[in-house]
């Protein structure tokens, strides 16, 4: 599995403990930014993984800001990206194995750097279920595409 993982400078340090956590997992990712804790603009951050993600050079993706909500936001407006914010590990799994979410969002400011740990491992190793939930998430794709038209 390959991951991107970014920051604003509001989630710069749960980022930088969360490589941390990827490390120990032996995951394979690609830190995108930010590199400190100099204010810098979200948005720009989450585009960049969104559209990583959506391009297929990752498998997933990760996000930290303040609150990981306008991350979630932003990254949502990718077509082909499915963001979700979680802080509790039950959201992570369900996010996964029923909506196959492919964008995992937190916020520093909201939750600490153990229970983020326990969020994102329960995300990274739980699958989608597919089965009943696949034609939900195939009627996801169908409003993305509604709505998403040249």
């Amino acid at each position: 599995m390959n991951i991107a993982i970014a920051s604003d400078h509001a989630g710069f340090r749960l980022k930088e403990a969360l490589k941390q956590t990827l490390d120990e997992l032996a995951v394979d990712y690609e830190d995108l930014g930010t590199y400190d804790e100099h204010s810098v603009d979200y948005p720009d951050y989450a585009r960049k993984v969104a559209e990583g993600v959506a391009a297929g050079r990752y498998d997933r993706g990760v996000l930290i800001c303040g609150t990981g909500l306008g991350m979630c936001i932003t990254a949502n407006k990718v077509p082909g990206v499915r963001a979700v914010t979680a802080h509790d590990v039950f959201s992570a799994r369900m996010s996964r194995a029923h909506n196959d979410a492919n964008v995992l969002t937190m916020g520093e400011r909201v939750i600490g750097p153990g229970l983020a740990a326990e969020v994102l491992k329960a995300w990274l190793t739980t699958e989608f279920e597919g089965g009943r939930h696949a034609g939900r998430v195939e009627k996801m794709r169908q409003v993305e595409r509604e709505y998403h038209r040249p």
